[in-house]
């Protein structure tokens, strides 16, 4: 497997076999491979004590109930990053709230799972949401407290957080 995360094997650079997992040093061009935590971004969008969840309609975890957002691009900074998965994702603009977080999880993406940096946000949406069909199938409100289990730990995490922080 010539991966580039966790299991990688080879060298990125030169393709020589690596001596070990990452973090490692290739014996052949001296190419320093880590395994980075890769930035995302979540929105909480609330209307009193409940929040927007959209049931993604792509893997991993299709069918599971998420808080909109994605990953950050190249130079994206996550505020920005957090706009645009807003437009993108809801189909609407969103204004940015208050950081509610960040949390180390993680992301099977090609055969690896994948360290994450996961910053959320508080957001409002600015207009009515159009859901991006190859996003999500469908969105609900749930409340802070009784919600069903979210696609990812540090979703369930961040909204038990908020929730504590707002007395709910």
């Amino acid at each position: 497997m010539r991966a580039y995360g966790p299991s990688a094997s080879f060298c990125p650079r030169c393709a020589e076999p690596l001596p070990g997992a990452p973090p490692t040093v290739c014996a052949g061009c001296g190419y320093q491979l880590f395994v980075n935590a890769r930035p995302t971004v979540n929105l909480v969008v609330l209307d009193g004590s409940r929040f927007l969840a959209l049931k993604r309609a792509a893997q991993p975890r299709a069918g599971r109930w998420e808080t909109p957002g994605g990953f950050c691009d190249g130079w994206e900074h996550p505020t920005e990053a957090a706009v645009r998965e807003g437009r993108e994702e809801l189909g609407t603009e969103i204004i940015l709230g208050d950081l509610i977080g960040t949390y180390v999880g993680s992301y099977e993406f090609q055969g690896e799972t994948l360290p994450v940096l996961e910053f959320f946000f508080l957001a409002t949406l600015a207009g009515q949401v159009r859901l991006n069909p190859a996003e999500s199938s469908e969105l609900a409100w749930f409340d802070l407290r009784k919600h069903p289990p979210l696609a990812f730990g540090t979703m369930d995490r961040a909204i038990r957080d908020l929730a504590e922080s707002l007395g709910n």
